[in-house]
């Protein structure tokens, strides 16, 4: 049986959402920070889906679904930050152009919340005992 840390997962989608829509992911100089959806609106329009997927089945209480969908935002989130390293870094694909716009673009603290996010939906799910006999 699967048992739910409910705050845990609702902190965890919570930051989510804030990580995904509002919270810088990047600064880019001269156009300053920039959120996902600035960066890749592909990317921002799966990750908005995965969260939605997700809250809806916690709230739905289809446990089962609600960890692997965890488990496959985790795997997203790590595939998004190489994601967006790879475009920064090969953009022009130019060797001097790149190494140039490489040093320039910087990850914001967007990435971090993002990560806190998932860990939290990770371990918000985990196999236990069932305390009511039936």
């Amino acid at each position: 049986m699967l048992i739910i840390n409910k705050i845990n997962a609702y902190i965890g989608l919570l930051l989510a959402v804030i990580a995904i829509t509002i919270s810088p992911m990047i600064k880019v100089p001269f156009k300053g920070n920039w959120n996902l959806y600035q960066t890749d609106s592909r990317l921002f329009f799966i990750s908005i889906a995965l969260i939605a997927l997700t809250s809806l089945c916690l709230f739905v209480r289809q446990l089962r679904a609600f960890r692997l969908l965890s488990f496959v935002m985790f795997a997203w989130a790590v595939l998004m930050a190489a994601a967006v390293y790879f475009k920064s870094n090969h953009y022009f694909n130019s060797k001097f152009f790149d190494k140039v716009l490489a040093k320039t673009i910087h990850y914001q603290w967007g990435w971090i919340v993002l990560l806190v996010a998932v860990i939290l939906l990770v371990t918000s799910v985990r196999k236990g005992e069932n305390l009511w006999p039936n």
